[in-house]
């Protein structure tokens, strides 16, 4: 079994793999089928539907699990006019070349240590457990898409169960392992949906203000700082929200909802900022 194949074989993966199935069965042949029946043009579009937005779920959580998130070039050498001062010290959070203590190495902007992994990854966000791997600069918007496609599709499960529940003639006793059922998906469903929803508007907020997790927090204490010695803190890698967008998920709009689409992105040792943009 090669490498990459490993990465699949770890429980947190392995859960979410059952419970995609679980809910795939669930909704198609109980929900889907109880409301209109599959053999029906109606049941037949909603089964593809959701059958559609599940693969393209695995297919982006494929991405995500096995592409590389971006590690240091051995040959990067830092650009001496990147590692000079700016006028406002507050702003270098991320913004300007460091050295890793653990990797003793130079690490470009916007990359991070990753403890798990034990090395340094390109534009890091977060080391996800679920995917079993770093969300960094090659694999940033695969994440994105899984969150994107798995909240839709939780939010399509609980219409088609909600659909189906009120159609059903729940009048005799012998169906309250039924109902017990139907109120344990219904839950099941509300969870995941909110659950999901929230990572989603979350890492919304990210892309439009062109921020990684890490930098959100990085900027919380940086613009305290600012507040203190009066001036004004400001994201340096925030170049407007259209451009923002395009930057993670491409000029193309076409191609936004293609987890391999990246070829607009470049070595990830280098960003565009607002010193450079203005």
């Amino acid at each position: 079994m090669s490498m990459d194949c490993q990465r699949f074989l770890s429980i947190p993966i392995l859960a979410v793999i059952l419970l995609l199935g679980f809910v795939y069965y669930a909704t198609v042949f109980i929900f889907i089928n109880d409301w209109v029946g599959l053999q029906t043009s109606a049941g037949f579009l909603n089964a593809l539907i959701f059958t559609s937005l599940v693969c393209l779920f695995l297919f982006s959580f494929s991405i995500a699990v096995l592409t590389d998130p971006g590690h240091v070039p051995s040959s990067f050498i830092p650009d001496v006019e990147d590692t000079v001062s700016s006028d406002q010290e507050l702003q270098k959070t991320s913004s300007q070349v460091s050295q890793c203590d653990k990797c003793s190495a130079y690490k470009p902007p916007r990359t991070h240590h990753c403890k798990v992994c034990r090395r340094c990854v390109l534009r890091m966000d977060h080391h996800c457990l679920w995917i079993n791997n770093c969300v960094g600069h090659w694999n940033y918007k695969a994440f994105f898409l899984l969150v994107l496609f798995g909240t839709t599709g939780s939010i399509y499960s609980t219409v088609m169960l909600i659909s189906s529940g009120f159609h059903k003639d729940w009048d005799f006793g012998e169906r309250v392992p039924l109902k017990i059922f139907y109120v344990c998906c219904g839950a099941m469903m509300v969870l995941l949906s909110l659950t999901l929803g929230t990572l989603l508007g979350w890492h919304v907020y990210l892309i439009i203000h062109n921020m990684t997790t890490i930098e959100y927090y990085e900027g919380i204490r940086a613009a305290w700082l600012a507040r203190k010695s009066g001036q004004s803190y400001r994201h340096p890698f925030d170049v407007g929200v259209y451009k923002n967008i395009t930057l993670v998920l491409g000029p193309n709009m076409l191609t936004w909802l293609c987890p391999t689409a990246v070829s607009h992105l470049k070595d990830g040792t280098s960003f565009p900022s607002l010193r450079h943009s203005s």
